[in-house]
């Protein structure tokens, strides 16, 4: 094929489908990728928030409970003056402190200084009403002349005013409880217990705040994720498309006209296309050889009619046409003086001339062949004895213009017999014209002569 037919090939080429399809799915995959990664992040700080809120309200519950424990300790040892009580709240703010954990494990939550205000605030409060127990607990101890040595370093260390020190033990005892019980310390408790609840209470709005954010952000990226496999889905969808209408239908079309001995529709993509055609050049190509081969193995080489092979084959199919048909044999008059006299090329014009003459002198449907140097015949279909005169006049014209020859060709002629068949070629038919043939050459050459059955002697 061409470089001019190539050019004029249009169509979808597969390579470049297939190339632009890797390239989207790939951007397609890493964006999905990218958004399940995105997702993925969205939950875990979904996760994060729900276990921040959760830790929250955890240490809300240590915060209350510790504060709780330690005022029920300090009172009880107001009341009771039983150590232990006092061991037991210095066992609780010192080795399980409990409050303090909770309130350390809140300040690690990212807060703005608008809600910390209320976590140190409650620190401050926390700390001036541990001060005041412990004052609370070293009246009560002094009151009751505990041993110093057993008493833990925070009251050991709280000094009296003087003016307390002049207090009666009923009144340090009465004072202690007072300070533990009264409307103050109460106050206290409950500022430190507003503040903690109002830090928590903001803590946890923000850690919803945050779910709340994740859970928008995380069901955005799940549509987003639906739309990206959707739009996956379809380009699968198409790509079967192009592949149905670019590659399998054309197959099917291709295979079908090659079943049929045709030439390929040129459908399908470039390549499909491009193949067609060569297909198609070659098929054309071959075809003109074989016709030119098969024109060869049928016709002469020389004269361009039909050859002895090619006859042979007419008689065998004529056998079974049960038609009436007649069979003429034609002799070149003396042609062996011709090509003698003249030489062989002349000799070959000759033979042309007569082929020509003897083709173009009878019907289309008739058939003219060269089946010997200068021996020739013709079949002449539908034909019966009513054409004698018809056929003798055609001879009679072959002759005359070959005794009135031109383009330098010497005088010749032709001597013809004829036998006719009622069904077909008979396998006598050829000896039956060759008879009469020789009747022609008995009697002078340059005529026709009709075969007739041995009860009646040939023309």
């Amino acid at each position: 094929m061409g470089e001019k037919e190539k050019k004029s090939i249009r169509g979808i080429k597969i390579k470049n489908i297939n190339i632009y399809m890797m390239i989207i799915s790939c951007i397609l995959y890493l964006i999905l990728i990218g958004a399940t990664l995105y997702a993925s992040g969205r939950y875990n700080t979904l996760i994060s928030a729900t276990g921040d809120y959760i830790a929250c309200e955890k240490n809300a519950s240590l915060v209350k409970e510790g504060s709780d424990y330690l005022t029920e300790q300090v009172r009880l040892y107001a009341v009771t003056m039983d150590t232990k009580y006092m061991n037991d709240y210095f066992e609780e703010a010192y080795t399980s402190k409990r409050r303090d954990v909770a309130l350390e494990q809140m300040r690690l939550y990212d807060v703005n200084s608008e809600i910390e205000v209320y976590l140190k605030s409650a620190l401050d409060y926390s700390n001036r009403l541990m001060t005041d127990e412990f004052y609370a607990m070293a009246l009560i101890s002094t009151a009751n002349e505990v041993d110093r040595n057993l008493l833990p370093e925070d009251v050991k260390n709280m000094g009296l005013t003087e003016e307390d020190l002049q207090l009666t033990p009923e009144e340090m005892i009465e004072k202690a409880q007072e300070m533990v019980f009264g409307s103050e310390y109460q106050e206290m408790k409950e500022m430190i217990m507003d503040n903690i609840s109002h830090f928590i209470d903001n803590i946890v709005d923000d850690t919803m705040r945050k779910q709340q954010k994740s859970a928008s952000q995380l069901k955005i990226t799940m549509t987003q994720q639906q739309i990206l496999i959707s739009v996956l889905f379809i380009e699968n969808i198409l790509m079967f498309i192009l592949i149905i209408l670019l590659v399998i239908k054309p197959l099917r079309i291709y295979i079908e006209n090659i079943e049929d001995k045709e030439k390929l529709s040129v459908s399908g993509s470039y390549e499909f296309k491009y193949l067609a055609l060569t297909y198609n050049n070659i098929y054309e190509l071959n075809t003109a050889n074989e016709e030119i081969l098969n024109y060869r193995a049928e016709h002469d080489a020389l004269t361009g009619i039909i050859n002895r092979g090619a006859f042979d084959r007419l008689r065998q199919i004529m056998k079974t046409n049960m038609s009436p048909i007649a069979l003429m044999i034609v002799d070149v008059d003396k042609f062996k003086l011709v090509n003698d006299q003249y030489g062989h090329e002349t000799g070959d014009r000759v033979l042309k001339k007569v082929a020509k003459l003897l083709e173009e002198g009878f019907r289309a449907t008739d058939y003219a062949a060269r089946i010997g140097g200068d021996e020739f015949a013709v079949i002449l279909t539908e034909v019966n004895e009513d054409m004698k005169t018809v056929i003798r006049e055609k001879v009679d014209n072959i002759n005359e213009i070959l005794k009135n020859p031109e383009n330098g060709l010497p005088r010749t002629s032709v001597s013809v017999g004829v036998a006719f068949s009622h069904c077909g070629f008979e396998d006598d038919l050829y000896k039956k014209a060759d008879s009469a043939l020789y009747v022609t050459k008995e009697n002078g050459r340059c005529g026709c002569s009709f075969y007739e059955e041995p009860a009646n002697n040939p023309l």
